[in-house]
C-alpha cells in the first residue's frame, strides 16, 4: 500500500472529508457550475417550448375555420400530444441515453453539455406545457369573452390578458420544476457529462471513499437548492407587489382629501 494511501486511512472520518473537499473543490465548483447551467438554460428554454405549446393546445379547434386551419391544428395538437405523453412517461435516465446514443447512431456525435442541456429542455417543456395549459383553463372565461368582445385575435387575448396573469399563478410551479432540474441533471452522467454528480463519483472511485465524497456532494445540491428557493419567494413576493395601497375613492379617503389630490394632478 502506497504511503499516500495510508496517510489517508490514518485520518478520521472529517479529516478524509475535509481533505476531499480541500483538494479538489476547484473540481467540484467547476462541476456545480456545469449543474446550474445545465439547469437553468433547459429550464429557462423548456419553460418558453412549454408556453408556446400550452397556447398551441388551448387554440379552439372547429371546423367552421375552415378544413385547413381544423385540420393543421388537430394534427398539431395530436403530435404535441404524443410528444407530452412520451416525455412525461419516460425517465430522464433513458431519454438521455435514447438522445444522445441515437444522434451517435446516426453518425451525429452531440457535445455532452449542450447534449445535456437538450434533454433537459424538451423534458421540462413537456411538463410547463401541461403546467401551462391548466394555468390558462383556470382564468375566468369572462375574460376571453370580454377580449374577444372588443375584437381581440386569440393570440391578442392570450399576450394582453390571460399569459401575464397565467406567468404570475405558474410561477411556484416552474420555480418547483428548477429545483428538479437542478437534482435530476445527476441522470446526465450516463451519458457522461461532466456535472457535479459525474465529478464525485469519478473521485470517490479514485480514492474508495464513498460515503464521504457524497455527503459533500449532497450539501453542494443542498446549498444550490436552498438559494434557489429563496430567491425564487423572493421574486414571487416582488411580483405580488406592495401590500399597502389606496383605492381611489373609496372609503378609505374622504371627499375633500379626494378634491385636493385631483386639484394638486391637474395643476401638474
Amino acid at each position: 500500500m502506497s504511503i499516500f494511501a495510508v496517510s489517508l486511512g490514518d485520518m478520521n472520518f472529517l479529516q478524509q472529508s475535509w481533505w476531499l473537499f480541500s483538494n479538489h473543490s476547484a473540481y467540484l465548483f467547476k462541476a456545480a457550475g456545469v449543474t446550474l447551467l445545465i439547469a437553468i438554460t433547459g429550464t429557462v428554454t423548456g419553460s418558453i417550448f412549454g408556453l408556446l405549446i400550452g397556447v398551441v393546445r388551448t387554440i379552439p379547434v372547429s371546423p367552421k375555420d375552415g378544413p385547413v386551419k381544423y385540420a393543421l391544428l388537430k394534427v398539431a395538437n395530436a403530435i404535441l400530444g404524443i410528444y407530452i405523453e412520451v416525455f412525461r412517461g419516460t425517465p430522464m435516465i433513458v431519454q438521455a441515453m435514447v438522445i444522445f446514443y441515437g444522434f451517435a447512431y446516426g453518425g451525429v456525435y452531440l457535445n455532452r453539455i449542450f447534449a445535456g442541456f437538450f434533454i433537459v429542455a424538451i423534458n421540462t417543456g413537456a411538463y410547463m406545457a401541461e403546467i401551462v395549459r391548466g394555468g390558462i383553463i383556470s382564468i375566468d372565461k369572462g375574460q376571453f369573452e370580454a377580449a374577444h368582445s372588443v375584437g381581440m385575435t386569440h393570440w391578442q387575448t392570450m399576450i394582453n390578458v390571460v399569459l401575464p396573469q397565467v406567468i404570475r399563478n405558474i410561477l411556484p410551479a416552474t420555480g418547483n420544476e428548477f429545483v428538479i432540474n437542478i437534482k435530476d441533471t445527476s441522470v446526465l452522467s450516463v451519458i457522461s457529462v461532466t456535472e457535479l454528480f459525474f465529478q464525485s463519483k469519478s473521485l470517490a472511485g479514485t480514492y474508495y471513499l464513498y460515503f464521504q465524497m457524497f455527503l459533500i456532494t449532497c450539501i453542494f445540491y443542498l446549498i444550490m437548492t436552498f438559494t434557489v428557493t429563496r430567491l425564487l419567494r423572493l421574486l414571487e413576493r416582488k411580483l405580488e407587489g406592495s401590500g399597502t395601497y389606496t383605492i381611489h375613492g373609496s372609503h378609505t379617503l374622504n371627499e375633500t382629501e379626494i378634491k385636493v389630490r385631483e386639484n394638486a394632478y391637474g395643476q401638474r
